[in-house]
């Protein structure tokens, strides 16, 4: 079955595959899109229009995610050490907003807005 999903997502991509596109064909090829989906908190549509090399949104923000969760990505992150990718892009989508009642939020806000992986997300 991966072998399915390696075909189709190098007819779109061509060969040879980028290797968060490989990881990703792959994990779908051994369960389903809906289950690899749901991994990366994304909608089956989504999982399927990148493979199809179709997306309409950033790349480089579903291949974060891929990176985190399907091939054990990290970055070093100022406040919390060293965390999976795809953690710190959702620490960074909750940083563009400041939320007060959480001390945690507060830290990971004020340590988002200073740090050089935030690429200047959440300015207004």
């Amino acid at each position: 079955m991966s072998a399915d999903m390696i075909a189709m997502a190098e007819e779109a991509w061509g060969a040879p595959l980028p290797d968060w596109i490989r990881a990703l064909a792959i994990a779908c090829g051994r369960s389903s899109q809906s289950k690899v989906a749901a991994q990366l908190d994304r909608s089956p549509a989504v999982v399927s229009t990148v493979l199809r090399k179709k997306y309409a949104g950033s790349y480089e923000r579903i291949e974060e995610r891929v990176r985190g969760i399907l091939m054990d990505g990290r970055v070093e992150c100022p406040a919390l050490g060293q965390l999976p990718s795809h953690e710190c892009q959702d620490w960074r989508e909750k940083s563009k907003t400041f939320a007060p009642g959480n001390p945690l939020r507060t830290r990971m806000f004020r340590a988002c807005q200073r740090c050089p992986v935030f690429k200047g997300e959440g300015e207004a």
